[in-house]
């Protein structure tokens, strides 16, 4: 039986976790300024070009629409946020239901959600992160790894980041902001492009010295695969892929679960 002091900061470290994770998909969600991994090779575009005659906001209109559209996704990248590397790999369906990967700095956590019921795995880099974050003294973070390392931290409806972690991954609430922010006024079509060797037009956002870049499915229901751009406080990458596809999700093995509930209460987990 642990001590209700390593119980609050098992709580607090969920917490963070669920705050880091909400962090990440808003690049995606909002037209976010994000940093390129490289320039990808310039390719001719498909004939006929499915966008000819069309404005770039014009254009525009129809990713957001068919992105919102979609009834999953995942979503890959990196970005920085409030100084920290994030770095992401979800998939996401609009059951809520999700699993992937999210890494902070040098940690890195699993993440599955089912029946609205939230798992996380993280290594012993990714708690001591959270936890330092959230001002954990450091004598008391030692105890709570020996609680999780390795093992799923079930995290229930109504408990302390559920409600976060659920938004996360609730589809329509990540796309709910899509394209908001956009200056139609300074929005130009760039270069026809590549992504995973599938033809993309692109729109060119410039702002405040930010470059957003976001490329657009030639083939197909037009898409948003990418969100690329240069310059802005929090830089990074997103990368959409995997539509419609079903997001399948099983909870951990029950021998492998920490049940935040009963560690609150003081209980065995």
């Amino acid at each position: 039986m642990r001590s209700q002091s390593s119980h609050r900061k098992l709580r607090a470290a969920a917490v963070v976790c669920a705050v880091a994770a909400v962090a990440v998909p808003a690049p995606a969600a909002a037209w976010a300024a994000t940093a390129p991994r490289g320039p990808a090779p310039a390719v001719a575009a498909p004939t006929p070009d499915p966008f000819d005659g069309l404005s770039p906001a014009e254009i525009a209109d129809r990713a957001v629409d068919a992105t919102r559209s979609a009834d999953s996704l995942r979503m890959t990248g990196q970005v920085v946020s409030e100084g920290q590397d994030l770095d992401v790999d979800l998939s996401v369906d609009d059951q809520g239901s999700c699993q992937g990967r999210i890494g902070v700095e040098e940690g890195e956590a699993e993440l599955r959600r089912v029946d609205d019921v939230t798992y996380m795995k993280g290594d012993a880099a990714f708690w001591r992160i959270s936890m330092t974050a959230e001002g954990v003294p450091e004598n008391q973070i030692d105890p709570v790894i020996e609680l999780v390392e390795g093992r799923w931290l079930k995290i229930g409806p109504g408990e302390a980041g559920s409600a976060d972690l659920a938004e996360v991954c609730d589809l329509d609430l990540l796309l709910d902001d899509l394209g908001e922010d956009r200056d139609d006024a300074g929005l130009t079509r760039g270069p026809d492009r590549e992504i995973d060797g599938d033809p993309v037009a692109t729109l060119v956002e410039k702002e405040s010295g930010e470059t957003t870049t976001v490329s657009v499915a030639q083939e197909g229901k037009p898409y948003i695969r990418q969100v690329v751009g240069t310059g802005g406080e929090e830089p990074g990458s997103m990368t959409l892929s995997e539509f419609d596809r079903p997001v399948e999700v099983t909870a951990p093995p029950a021998d492998e679960i920490v049940d935040l509930s009963r560690l609150d209460t003081g209980t065995s987990a």
